[in-house]
């Protein structure tokens, strides 16, 4: 269409458009009008389209001021942030994606008053969450809930079985573990965007060697695992060849 084509009826762009118009709550009966030309046809093609992307870009928008906001500590900031959402958002899909994110957002905020970890929710958003505890002079409580998280959240940031092993022993070690593995996740992930934004650099000017070094020169210093096995694989995708044009 972009390119002056007109939209074809067919059996399947009916059915197509019938599926995809029920994703975005167009009502049937709006649908069934429109499928009776290709004009009104066109226009509910570009109705759905107007509605796939402004859902995207409204959930994707939200979801970044969510997580800055849980990241600064603002848990309820960050839920009003995705009931905004919800409250304008006619798309099912979009719906659901940031109901999920209130529900998660929820349970963090109930580890924030207890003080316990969530094994349904990742190591790193918790960790924020206990050091700021910890930071405000509640210590860990060293439950088997919380030494199980500890020597999980360790793990993920590359801190060995037996050093995770020695800082459970007490409450004050234990909070120093977890200020090192919030650091370890924090410094590693600037450190893979730096490394990743000069690769690209390199790359888009031609210097594909170039770029694989930026990559060789993370993997030289990083120890977090994920971090690690992020520049791998870029490191890898830089010895594929291009797609031709």
């Amino acid at each position: 269409m972009e390119r002056g084509e007109p939209l074809e009826l067919t059996g399947n762009v009916r059915t197509l458009l019938r599926r995809s118009a029920r994703e975005v709550a167009i009502p049937t009966e709006d649908v069934k009008q429109a499928l009776r030309n290709p004009r009104t046809a066109t226009a509910l093609l570009r109705k759905i389209r107007q509605r796939i992307n402004a859902g995207s870009h409204r959930f994707g928008s939200a979801q970044s001021r969510a997580y800055r906001l849980r990241d600064a500590g603002n848990l309820d900031g960050a839920r009003k942030a995705m009931e905004a959402v919800i409250a304008v958002e006619v798309v099912p899909f979009y719906r659901e994606l940031a109901a999920n994110v209130i529900s998660n957002l929820g349970r963090l905020q109930a580890v924030a008053e207890s003080g316990q970890p969530d094994p349904k929710l990742p190591e790193r958003s918790q960790t924020l969450v206990l050091l700021r505890r910890v930071q405000q002079g509640r210590p860990l409580k060293l439950s088997n809930g919380m030494r199980a998280f500890l020597r999980r959240a360790a793990a993920e940031v590359g801190i060995s079985k037996a050093e995770a092993k020695e800082a459970l022993t007490s409450p004050q070690s234990a909070g120093a573990l977890l200020e090192k593995i919030m650091r370890r996740f924090h410094e590693g992930r600037k450190r893979l965007e730096r490394a990743l934004m000069r690769m690209m650099d390199f790359r888009d000017a031609g210097d594909l060697e170039g770029a694989r070094q930026q990559m060789r020169d993370l993997l030289a210093v990083e120890v977090v695992p994920m971090y690690r096995r992020a520049a791998e694989e870029n490191l890898e995708g830089l010895d594929e060849p291009f797609p031709a044009p």
